[in-house]
């Protein structure tokens, strides 16, 4: 019996001698194609270092054996960009003015005026804002952006105020730089005017962040400035431990005090003073009103509501 499959695999599997002959000879010249790579594949060439050196000499390039491993030369860093880019001319060290400065209060104009990039200025400004402070000159080189050439610029202006002062020595022979503390000496520390200080100066004085300065600046702008030096311990969040440590370092000028007049502000005016309640406010226009102005500061004591702890607070903040 014949199936109908017998006749297709005859009609179509089935050669002649010639087609075998052909069949066979692609199937080799098929395997030949194929391990013909793998039978001439070149070794990879084995540079000695003599001969590579020899290259580079013949490419007129030199290694310098002190700074191998660093691509300082070779590449610059694009402010723009976020990755390092060979073949550009090596980055030219800002020009600036030197002079001897405390990091932990220079501003950021001064930042500027020493050569600082922008970029890096705000960098240093954050550290400092979140309670870094520079301890030696060396801490200089962490601030991520300060390049080592940079860095090298600056230290030997920067006089840390209550740090230990380093004396800068030099070894030319493997172009190194160190630094050794000094017998420390009797130090004075600064004295600020809480009434024309900065953040930046605040935040140098012991136990004060970049919170308690901006509290300490704001409260003072509310109040028209500070009369006394105990003012500064009614900041709210100033501990009064805190205070006590800084206390000694403050000082209180009264030139640029800023006041009221009794006679003429009105109520919403008067409440914005961080030691005038609104019923005092009240008060004080109510009374103004029903008796005319004020003959002098000492009238405000008429009123009921202000006693002599009240009056004594507010009344260096009131003029006729």
């Amino acid at each position: 019996m014949k199936y109908w499959w017998q006749s297709v695999v005859k009609d179509y599997f089935t050669f002649s001698k010639k087609e075998r002959k052909s069949l066979l000879f692609f199937l080799l010249v098929l395997a030949v194609i194929i391990l013909l790579p793998v039978l001439f594949k070149s070794k990879p060439k084995v540079y000695s270092k003599d001969a590579f050196q020899l290259e580079l000499a013949q490419l007129d390039i030199k290694i310098d054996s002190s700074r191998s491993g660093s691509n300082y030369d070779r590449y610059s860093k694009n402010d723009d960009d976020n990755h390092w880019q060979p073949d550009r001319k090596p980055y030219e060290i800002a020009k600036g003015e030197f002079f001897v400065f405390d990091p932990n209060t220079l501003s950021a104009e001064g930042w500027k005026k020493l050569g600082v990039r922008d970029r890096t200025v705000q960098t240093i400004q954050k550290f400092v804002a979140k309670g870094f402070k520079f301890r030696k000159p060396e801490d200089i080189r962490k601030v991520y952006g300060l390049r080592p050439e940079e860095a090298s610029r600056l230290i030997p202006f920067i006089k840390i105020e209550g740090a230990e002062e380093y004396t800068r020595r030099t070894d030319y022979t493997n172009n190194s730089t160190t630094f050794t503390a000094r017998p420390k000496e009797d130090y004075t520390p600064r004295v600020i005017d809480i009434n024309s200080a900065d953040t930046a100066m605040l935040i140098a004085l012991p136990g004060i962040g970049s919170k308690l300065a901006l509290r300490i600046v704001n409260f003072r702008d509310r109040l028209g400035g500070f009369i006394t030096v105990a003012q500064v311990a009614e900041t709210y969040g100033v501990p009064d431990s805190t205070f006590q440590k800084i206390k000694p370092r403050l000082a209180c000028s009264k030139e640029k005090i800023r006041t009221i007049n009794i006679n003429s502000a009105d109520a919403n005016t008067l409440k914005t003073h961080p030691y005038i309640k609104w019923n005092i406010a009240n008060a004080i226009v109510n009374y103004r009103k029903q008796h005319g102005n004020f003959r002098s500061v000492e009238d405000l004591k008429k009123i009921d509501i202000i006693d002599e702890e009240v009056f004594a607070k507010m009344a260096p903040y009131f003029v006729l």
